[in-house]
């Protein structure tokens, strides 16, 4: 990847160089709280000593990488964001251990062993069949001893599912901004709060930072089903491949078109997966069908006419008619309550746009993706082409898309339960 800092003034590459093979962040910056979003991301040290590097990075990418911090430090006005981000980060990369160096210890716990195997041959895979990178992301495991690595904050107007945007280095402008610690992600969604938006804390499992650096396996995610595993592991590859400065539904479009693929090719050769995967998915899809219905009437509530003070009665009557519908599709599931959590806080406009973010052009891909013959080499240089187009130019081409029978067909595709697909 070219260098985002080539022109930076030499004397900051050279306070870069004497920084970094060091490999120390100091842990007096770890009480910073923000994330750069799907790169860097706040979590705080255990402890207030240096946090010492133990992943190796390309020597010009890593200099270069430097740079841009010192130059964030020294005068972008944000140093609390990006030093929780950067202090964060480092940690998850200490906390790491090849995995080999685990397998080859006869105490390593059983269930994290057989994990682990499967991890490494599900990360086989998105190189030989899915041509995603081979390098060294998730050929380590690192356990972080909280359920989630960061947790993003979604914000968005009182009548409105147009998520506020954070401008950020790197990554440009994005539709949230992430914290290491829940606690200082729920203190900046009260600081918006209180200016008043609607906000969302989300856990976020895992996450990716571009090929960068090297990223580990972690607890957040390795005990869940194969499949899903095989999920988080496509989706976060996938953004090593692209990924559009300031763009997230087309990033994470692109990434959730590419996991999607991923593992119902995967569970074709894993049929004794798919069986565990098939419940785990199927309320999942359920579940996305009615957010979905309902992030549509809320945008032609937004969208019509009407008084706010209407709109905002309108509102509440459909976030209580969608908590009803819960109710009753949860009844149908015997007993699965898995998205209680998400209800159990305030339904809002932050919630419901942030569900749209991941969503919103993967018809459109899954129809490019079956006019390049179903063939994802070909694919992702289709995409890559697309991406350099300015993005009123690609929005209008991927609306257009979105209204193919090649993307109504990958509607039904999305919906359709897995058996139906072997």
């Amino acid at each position: 990847m070219p260098s985002l800092f080539a022109k930076l003034p030499a004397r900051w590459c050279r306070l870069a160089r004497e920084w970094w093979p060091s490999g120390r962040i100091s842990g007096g910056l770890s009480d910073a709280r923000v994330r750069l979003p799907v790169s860097l991301t706040n979590v705080r040290a255990s402890s207030g000593k240096p946090v010492v590097v133990r992943r190796r990075l390309n020597r010009s990418a890593g200099t270069s990488f430097a740079c841009g911090l010192v130059l964030v430090l020294a005068g972008c006005g944000q140093i609390g964001y990006y030093a929780q981000s950067i202090n964060g980060h480092f940690t998850v990369l200490h906390d790491a251990q090849p995995v080999a160096d685990l397998l080859a210890d006869p105490s390593l716990d059983p269930r994290l062993r057989a994990r682990l195997v499967e991890a490494e041959q599900i990360r086989s895979y998105a190189v030989t069949a899915l041509s995603e990178p081979d390098n060294g992301s998730y050929r380590s495991y690192a356990d972080l001893k909280r359920p989630f690595v960061v947790y993003n904050v979604f914000a968005a107007p009182a009548l409105s599912l147009k998520l506020r945007e954070s401008c950020l280095l790197v990554v440009g402008c994005v539709e949230y901004r992430g914290y290491y610690s829940r606690e200082s992600a729920q203190a900046y969604a009260d600081e918006l709060h209180r200016d008043g938006w609607e906000t969302f804390v989300a856990g976020i499992p895992a996450y990716s930072t571009l090929g960068y650096f090297d990223d580990p396996l972690l607890n957040t995610f390795i005990y869940l089903p194969r499949a899903e595993v095989a999920r988080m592991i496509f989706h976060e590859l996938a953004h090593q491949i692209l990924f559009v400065r300031g763009d997230t539904p087309f990033n994470e479009s692109f990434a959730v078109t590419v996991e999607t693929v991923g593992v119902r090719r995967w569970l074709a050769s894993h049929p004794d997966a798919a069986l565990e995967y098939e419940h785990y998915d199927a309320h999942r899809r359920q579940f996305r069908k009615l957010v979905d219905g309902y992030r549509k009437r809320l945008e032609a509530l937004y969208g019509g006419d009407g008084t706010d003070a209407e709109k905002a009665r309108q509102k509440d009557i459909l976030f209580a008619g969608m908590r009803a519908d819960y109710e009753a599709l949860k009844a149908s599931w015997g007993g699965y309550n898995g998205f209680d959590r998400w209800f159990a806080s305030d339904l809002n406009n932050a919630k419901i746009g942030s569900f749209a973010t991941y969503n919103q052009w993967v018809p459109a891909f899954m129809a490019l993706l079956a006019q390049e013959r179903n063939n994802l080499p070909a694919f992702y240089k289709a995409v890559k082409a697309l991406s350099k187009r300015p993005e009123i130019e690609r929005n209008r081409e991927l609306t257009a898309w979105n209204g193919t029978p090649a993307a109504a067909a990958a509607r039904a595709l999305l919906d359709a339960p897995l058996q139906a697909n072997r």
